[in-house]
C-alpha cells in the first residue's frame, strides 16, 4: 500500500507531500483508520542510556518536528520516537523550495532551517499524546541567536522539555542554521556541554528524574576531529551520541537533478560516511557512552552494518520516506 501512496506523493512537491502525509497521520492516529499502517512487531528489547527500548529502531528527528504524530509513528512499530528539532521561539525556517528528493540515489537534500512552532507548542503536544514509549526531544537554537548566546537557547528548551522527555538530544550539527556546526569544536563545544550538564544536574534534582542527554554530530569530520569530540563528550559525562546528521558532501550526487542544491544530504549517499564516523567513535569512546547510528539505513543489511560498526541503537528517516513502515518491520524482525 505504501508503494502506491509513494508513487503519488513522489509526483508532488517534496515539502507538500511531507506536510500532507503528516496531516493525514495527525487526523487518523487513535482512530480506526490507524489500522491501515499499524504493525505489531516482535519485541527486540535493548537497554541503552539506562532506558528500556522495546526494539532498537527509532524515528530520527526532523520528520515530526512539532510532535504532532507521535501516536501514529508508535503504531507503525518504532521502538522509540525522536521529535524536533525545536527552538525556544517559533520560526519559519528558510525560503522555499527547501526540500528535494534524489530518487536515483535514494537521497534527500533539505535546507529547512529548523522550521518549527516553538518549544511551548511541542510540549503541549507531548503532554496530550497517548504514548507510553521512549520519546526523545531534539533541541536547537533560533537562527537569529548569536552563537555566543546559543547555549542559552539550548538551556531554555532543556528546562521546558525535561520532565516530558525520555532523553534529550542536543543538535549542534544541522548545516542549515548558519554557524551552528562551529559549536561542535574545541572550547565552544566544551562550554556548551558543561552548561548542559550543569542544567541536567539541576533539573534532575528538581524533578527527581534523571533524563539522559545525547549530542547529535555531523558526518563531515576527519578522524582527529571525531576523536576530539569523543573526548569532550566523555569529559562532560554526556550520556550518548547520535551519529550522524546530514552531510555537505556532494560527490556521489552532483550529477543528478537537484544534486547540487544547498543543504544537508541524507539517505543512501551518506551511508558510508556515517558508518565510518560510528566506527571512529566506537574506538575513541572505548565503550564509555553508547552510539545511536543514523544515516543511509534502508534495509536490514545497512542496519546490521551500523550495528557492526558500533551502534547500540538505530534511527531512520530518508529510508523510511522511500520504503515506509515495511522498513521498520524488515529490520526489527531480521535482527538477532
Amino acid at each position: 500500500m505504501y508503494s502506491l501512496l509513494r508513487s503519488f506523493l513522489f509526483t508532488q512537491d517534496a515539502e507538500w507531500s511531507h506536510e500532507a502525509t503528516l496531516n493525514v497521520l495527525k487526523k487518523t492516529q487513535g482512530t480506526f483508520a490507524e489500522s491501515f499502517y499499524r504493525q505489531k512487531l516482535m519485541a527486540k528489547p535493548r537497554k541503552v542510556m539506562g532506558i528500556d527500548f522495546v526494539n532498537p529502531v527509532g524515528l530520527a528527528a526532523g520528520l515530526d518536528k512539532n510532535a504532532e504524530c507521535i501516536e501514529a509513528f508508535a503504531a507503525m512499530g518504532f521502538g522509540f520516537i525522536e521529535v524536533g528539532t525545536v527552538t525556544p521561539r517559533p520560526q519559519l525556517g528558510n525560503e522555499k523550495p527547501r526540500l528535494f528528493r534524489l530518487p536515483e540515489a535514494q537521497g534527500i537534500i533539505n535546507r529547512m532551517g529548523f522550521n518549527n512552532k516553538g518549544v511551548d507548542y511541542l510540549v503541549e503536544r507531548v503532554k496530550t499524546a497517548r504514548y507510553a514509549g521512549v520519546l526523545g526531544i531534539n533541541i536547537g537554537k533560533n537562527k537569529d541567536t548569536p552563537n555566543e548566546q546559543g547555549k542559552d537557547d539550548y538551556l531554555i528548551c532543556m528546562d521546558k522539555v525535561y520532565q516530558y522527555a525520555s532523553y534529550i538530544t542536543v543538535n549542534i550539527s544541522s548545516p542549515n542554521t548558519p554557524g551552528l556546526r562551529n559549536l561542535q569544536y574545541g572550547e565552544a563545544l566544551n562550554d556548551l556541554l558543561s552548561a548542559i550538564k550543569n542544567k541536567q544536574t539541576e533539573l534532575a534534582d528538581k524533578h527527581q528524574k534523571y533524563v539522559p542527554v545525547a549530542v547529535k554530530i555531523a558526518p563531515d569530520m576527519d578522524s582527529s576531529e571525531v576523536k576530539q569530540v569523543a573526548n569532550t563528550l566523555i569529559e562532560n559525562k554526556i550520556d550518548g551520541v547520535i551519529a550522524t546528521n546530514t552531510t555537505l558532501e556532494r560527490a556521489a550526487v552532483k550529477h543528478l537533478p537537484h544534486g547540487e542544491e544547498a543543504g544537508g544530504l541524507s539517505g543512501v549517499p551518506v551511508r558510508r560516511q556515517s558508518t565510518q564516523v560510528i566506527s571512529q567513535l566506537k574506538e575513541a569512546l572505548a565503550g564509555q557512552l553508547p552510539i545511536i547510528g543514523v544515516g543511509g539505513i534502508n534495509s536490514l543489511d545497512s542496519a546490521n552494518e551500523k550495528l557492526a560498526a558500533g551502534a547500540d541503537l538505530l534511527q531512520v528517516y530518508s529510508g523510511f520516506i522511500y520504503r515506509g513502515p515495511d522498513l521498520i518491520k524488515e529490520i526489527v524482525q531480521g535482527l538477532d
